[in-house]
C-alpha cells in the first residue's frame, strides 16, 4: 500500500514538472523580453534588500559606536537610494507581470474557445454546458499563476533569501548554523502538506464548477422552474452542492494555512536562539554589536521570502491542478478527424443519398439500422414516422454532427466523410425545432447565416421569411437587441428569424428538423408560409411531426424502428390501406376533426 502511494506521489511530481515545462515552452518565448525586464527588477529588489541588511553593521558601528559624523550622510544616502531602487523595481515587475499574465489569460481563452469549436456535437451532448463554462472560467488563471509563481519565487524570493544568507554567513557563521538547523524539518512538513493538497484541490475545482453550472442551468430554465414550482427542490440541490464546495474550500484553507504556524514556529525557534546566543557573546565576550545587528536585520528580512518560498509549493500545486484541467480540454482530440488533403465539396445537383447507414449514440443500441434513401436534387423530401424512428438522427448526420458507424452519405456522389466539413456545411442551411438566437440585434442574428451579406440582403431574407413586418414593429427595428436567446420574441417570431438566417445563407441544401411542431396554429401558419419560400429551388430534407405540413412534398419517406419502410407521395402512401403512413394520417385526421 505504501509503495503504491509513493509511486502515485512520484507520478504526481512528474506531472507537475511536465506541466511546468509545457507552460514555459508555450509562453516563455513570446514574453521573453517582458520576463527579462521583470527578472531584472526582481534582482534589483533582492539586491537592495540584501544591501539594507549588510549596511546595518556600518550604521551601528560607525554612527553609534565610533560616532563618525562624516559617515552618517553617506550611510543615510545609501539607505535612501536602496529603498528608492526597491520601490521602482517592485512597481516595474508588478506591472510587467500583470500585463504578461493578462495576455496569457486572454490567449488561452481564445485558444480554448477555438478548440471547443472544433470538438464534435457529441462532446457537448455528453457535457453539461453550464458546468463546462464554470470549469473553464475557474481554471484559466492557473497557467498564468504557474509562470508568475516560478518567476517571482526564483528571481525575487530565492535570490533575496540567498543574498541575505550570504550576508548572515559573512557576519557570523555560527549564528547562521543555528538558523540552518531548523530548515530541514520545515521543508519536510511543507512537502507533506503539498502532497495532501494536490488531490483536494482538484476535487474542489470540480465541485466549484458544479455550483456555477447549477446556477446557470437554473437561470436558463427559470420559466420551467417557476411553472413546476421547482424552487424548493432546486434550492435543496444547490444548497447541498454549495455545502460540499464550502467543506472542500475549508479543507484547502486548513491545509494551505498550516504553513503559517509551521513557519512562525520554526522562525521563533531560530530568532530566539540567535538573539540568546548573540546577547551572551556581547555580555561576556565584549563583541561589537554591529555585526550582530546586521545579522538580525538580514535574518528578519529573510523571513518574508522564506515564508513565501515555503508557501510557493502549496500555491504551485493548486495552480498546476488548474492548468492540468485546462490542458485536458486542449488535448482532447476531435472524434471526427479530417484528412488534411480532403477536397472541398462541389455541389451541382445537390442530391443526397444514404447507403446502408448504421448509427448509434455512444455505446447504445443502433438508432439507424441500414438506412437507404435518396433525396433528389431541387426537390423536397420529407421524413415522417413515430418518435424514436431515427428521423432527426438522419438530419444530424448530413452536416456531419456525427459520423455513421457503417455506410455512406453521398452528396452528388461525393462521400461527405472525405470532404472538408467547412465546405459541406457552407452548402447547408439548417432550421431546428428550437430556434436559437445569439446576443446582439435582429440584424446580427440574421447575418450570422452569411457574414458578408449586405443590409439589403438581410432584409430581403426577412421578407421571404415573413419576418420583415414584425421586425419593423420592434422598438428599434432591425437594430433591436433580442435578449438572451430571443426571450423578448415569441416562438413563431424566433423561428421566422432562424428561417431568415437560413435563407440569407443562400445554400443549395436546406435541412428542417420539425421546424413547426412547437408552435401554435397561427404561428405555424406564418412559419409554414416562410418555409414555402425557403424551399423554393433547393434540395430540402424536412422532418415533420404534423403530416399536414408535408402533403405537398415531392417524396415522403416513412421511418420505423431505424429503417425506411415506405416511400412515395402523400396520395400514394395515404392510399395504402395497410401502410404505416396511412394509419398515421388517419390518426391525425381524426384528431383534427375532434378539435374542430
Amino acid at each position: 500500500m505504501t509503495a503504491k502511494k509513493n509511486k502515485k506521489n512520484h507520478l504526481d511530481s512528474g506531472a507537475v514538472t511536465s506541466v511546468l515545462k509545457r507552460v514555459i515552452a508555450e509562453n516563455g518565448r513570446d514574453h521573453l523580453r517582458g520576463y527579462a525586464f521583470a527578472i531584472f527588477c526582481l534582482v534589483a529588489t533582492a539586491m537592495s534588500t540584501a544591501f539594507t541588511a549588510w549596511i546595518m553593521e556600518s550604521v551601528v558601528n560607525e554612527a553609534f559606536a565610533n560616532k563618525r559624523a562624516d559617515m552618517v550622510l553617506v550611510i543615510c544616502f545609501a539607505i535612501f537610494a536602496a529603498f528608492v531602487i526597491r520601490g521602482l523595481a517592485t512597481y516595474g515587475q508588478a506591472v510587467t507581470l500583470s500585463k504578461i499574465g493578462n495576455n496569457i489569460v486572454a490567449r488561452y481563452q481564445q485558444r480554448l474557445y477555438s478548440h471547443l469549436m472544433k470538438l464534435s456535437v457529441g462532446f457537448f451532448a455528453e457535457s453539461r454546458s453550464a458546468q463546462l463554462a464554470g470549469q473553464v472560467g475557474h481554471n484559466i488563471g492557473g497557467i498564468r499563476d504557474v509562470l508568475n509563481l516560478v518567476v517571482t519565487s526564483t528571481a525575487r524570493d530565492l535570490l533575496t533569501l540567498a543574498s541575505l544568507i550570504v550576508v548572515m554567513i559573512s557576519k557570523d557563521w555560527v549564528l547562521s548554523l543555528i538558523v540552518f538547523a531548523v530548515a530541514p524539518p520545515l521543508i519536510l512538513a511543507i512537502r507533506y502538506l503539498s502532497q495532501r493538497l494536490r488531490s483536494v484541490t482538484r476535487e474542489a475545482v470540480e465541485v466549484s464548477s458544479k455550483v456555477l453550472g447549477a446556477m446557470q442551468e437554473t437561470i436558463q430554465g427559470i420559466t420551467v422552474v417557476k411553472a413546476f414550482t421547482m424552487e424548493q427542490q432546486l434550492e435543496d440541490k444547490v444548497r447541498r452542492i454549495i455545502e460540499t464546495s464550502e467543506r472542500q474550500s475549508n479543507r484547502i484553507a486548513r491545509l494551505s494555512e498550516r504553513t503559517a504556524p509551521l513557519t512562525e514556529t520554526f522562525a521563533g525557534v531560530a530568532i530566539s536562539s540567535v538573539i540568546g546566543y548573540a546577547a551572551f557573546r556581547s555580555i561576556y565576550d565584549d563583541v561589537a554589536p554591529g555585526a550582530f545587528f546586521a545579522f538580525i536585520t538580514a535574518l528578519l528580512m529573510a523571513y518574508d521570502p522564506a515564508r513565501r518560498l515555503a508557501r510557493m509549493q502549496v500555491q504551485l500545486e493548486r495552480s498546476v491542478v488548474n492548468a492540468r484541467m485546462i490542458y485536458s480540454l486542449l488535448d482532447m482530440q476531435p472524434l471526427q478527424r479530417e484528412n488534411p488533403n480532403a477536397p472541398d465539396l462541389v455541389v451541382t445537383n445537390a442530391q443526397i443519398e444514404l447507403k446502408g447507414v448504421v448509427f448509434a449514440y455512444g455505446s447504445g443500441q443502433p438508432i439507424l439500422k441500414g438506412v437507404d434513401l435518396v433525396a433528389e436534387g431541387g426537390k423536397t423530401t420529407a421524413l415522417v414516422g413515430p418518435s424514436g424512428a431515427g428521423k432527426s438522427t438522419i438530419i444530424s448526420l448530413i452536416p456531419r454532427f456525427y459520423d455513421p458507424a457503417e455506410g455512406q452519405i453521398l452528396i452528388d456522389g461525393q462521400d461527405i466523410a472525405h470532404v472538408t466539413k467547412a465546405s459541406l456545411r457552407h452548402s447547408l442551411a439548417y432550421v431546428t425545432q428550437q430556434p436559437y438566437l445569439f446576443e446582439g440585434t435582429i440584424r446580427d442574428n440574421i447575418r450570422y447565416g452569411r457574414p458578408e451579406a449586405t443590409d439589403a440582403e438581410v432584409e430581403e431574407a426577412a421578407r421571404l421569411a415573413h419576418a420583415h413586418e414584425f421586425i419593423l414593429m420592434q422598438p428599434e427595428g432591425y437594430e433591436t437587441a433580442v435578449g438572451e436567446n430571443g426571450m423578448t420574441l415569441s416562438g413563431g417570431q424566433r423561428q421566422r428569424l432562424s428561417i431568415a438566417r437560413a435563407l440569407v445563407r443562400n445554400a443549395p441544401i436546406l435541412l428542417l428538423d420539425e421546424a413547426t411542431s412547437a408552435l401554435d396554429n397561427e404561428s405555424e401558419a406564418a412559419v409554414q408560409r416562410a418555409l414555402d419560400s425557403a424551399m423554393h429551388g433547393r434540395t430540402v430534407v424536412v422532418v415533420a411531426h404534423r403530416l399536414s405540413t408535408v402533403v405537398n412534398a415531392d417524396k415522403i419517406i416513412v421511418m420505423h424502428e431505424g429503417r425506411a419502410v415506405e416511400e412515395g407521395t402523400h396520395q400514394e402512401l395515404a392510399n395504402r390501406k395497410d401502410g404505416l403512413y396511412a394509419r398515421l394520417n388517419n390518426l391525425q385526421a381524426s384528431d383534427r376533426l375532434e378539435l374542430n
